[in-house]
C-alpha cells in the first residue's frame, strides 16, 4: 500500500495528533542519539508536548553542560556582531570626515588659484593672501638654494679642468707660460695696449698765430 504525502499542517485529530507526536518524537530522538555517535557531535535535544511534558536528550552527562555552551557562544556572536556594528559605524563616520577633507583641501585649491573667491570675506582674503606669500617665500629660497649647488657645482668642474690642465702640461712638458689663465691673457693684452708709443698731430686748439709774409 502506498503511502500519501503528508500535508504540512496542524492535525485536527487529537487522537491521530498524539499517536504522530509519539511516532515522530522516538524518531527525532534516535536521529540525535545517532548523530552524537556517529559524528561525534554534542547533541542536546528539548521537546514539550501540548500537554507541556518534557523530553530530552542529551549526548553529554548533563544536559546544563550543553545549555551553558549554548548560551556562551550567543553571547560571543552576540558581542561580536555588536562590535561589528561599531566598527562599521566608526569606519563610516571616518569616510565621512575623510570626504569633508577632502572637499575643503579641493575648495582651499580652487580659492589659492584665484577661483571662487566670491564669498570669501575680507578675513579669509586676507589669510589667502599670506599664505601665498609665505609659499612664495619658500619657493624662491628653494631655487636660491638650488642656484647656488648648481654654482658650487660649475666652481668644482672648473677646478677639476684647471687641475686636470695642470696636469697635462706637466705630463707633456709643456712650459707654465704656455698655459695662461684667461686672466693672464687679459692682463697681458692690457700691457701691450698701455705700452704703444703715441701719436703726435698737428691739432691745435686756441686762437691762430698770425703769419708773416
Amino acid at each position: 500500500m502506498v503511502r500519501g504525502k503528508t500535508q504540512m499542517k496542524r492535525i485536527e485529530n487529537e487522537s491521530n495528533r498524539q499517536v504522530t507526536f509519539s511516532k515522530r518524537r522516538n524518531g527525532l530522538l534516535k536521529k540525535a542519539f545517532e548523530l552524537s555517535v556517529l559524528c561525534d557531535a554534542e547533541v542536546a535535544l528539548i521537546v514539550f508536548s501540548t500537554t507541556g511534558k518534557l523530553y530530552e536528550f542529551s549526548s553529554t552527562s548533563s544536559i546544563n553542560k550543553t545549555v551553558e555552551r549554548y548560551q556562551s557562544k550567543v553571547k560571543d556572536l552576540a558581542l561580536g556582531i555588536i562590535g561589528l556594528q561599531e566598527n562599521t559605524q566608526h569606519q563610516k563616520e571616518c569616510d565621512i570626515n575623510s570626504t569633508k577633507k577632502l572637499e575643503n583641501l579641493e575648495l582651499s585649491k580652487r580659492k589659492l588659484l584665484g577661483d571662487e573667491l566670491d564669498t570669501c570675506a575680507i578675513d579669509e582674503l586676507q589669510k589667502i593672501e599670506n599664505q601665498l606669500e609665505r609659499s612664495l617665500s619658500k619657493i624662491r629660497a628653494r631655487k636660491d638654494q638650488l642656484f647656488k649647488e648648481q654654482l658650487e657645482k660649475l666652481r668644482e668642474k672648473e677646478r677639476d679642468l684647471l687641475e686636470e690642465n695642470r696636469r697635462l702640461c706637466e705630463q707633456y712638458g709643456i712650459e707654465q707660460d704656455g698655459c695662461l689663465s684667461k686672466q693672464q691673457d687679459i692682463e697681458h693684452v692690457t700691457e701691450s695696449l698701455e705700452g704703444e708709443e703715441e701719436v703726435e698731430t698737428e691739432l691745435f686748439i686756441g686762437r691762430p698765430e698770425k703769419r708773416m709774409n
